[in-house]
């Protein structure tokens, strides 16, 4: 995934903390929320000053208060997800593709 500089930084970051199956934590800014589909997907980066591109993960609710971050296997859902991410934030962020 390409990367982009924030055109906004005084904007409030929304940091997330997600597991992997390993158990290992790793702190994510959290961008956006797309949809595609009838599905719903995020966009992350990294919390950190080496991130090299967003992360798209699919969200899958398990109830009402909860749910779970799944990686996306079909990299052209990827890539449909980010181009509406682009698009969306054209404005906000400086794409370096």
């Amino acid at each position: 995934m390409p990367d982009y500089i924030n055109e906004n930084p005084e904007e409030e970051v929304i940091i997330i903390e997600l597991t992997d199956e390993d158990g290992v934590s790793t702190e994510f800014e959290y961008l956006d929320t797309i949809q595609l589909d009838g599905e719903e997907y995020v966009v992350l980066i990294e919390n950190t000053e080496d991130a090299e591109g967003v992360i798209v993960l699919k969200i899958e609710s398990i109830d009402d208060e909860s749910e779970n971050y799944v990686g996306v296997n079909d990299e052209e859902i990827v890539q449909k997800v980010y181009e509406i991410f682009k698009k969306n934030h054209k404005d906000d962020f400086e794409f370096t593709d």
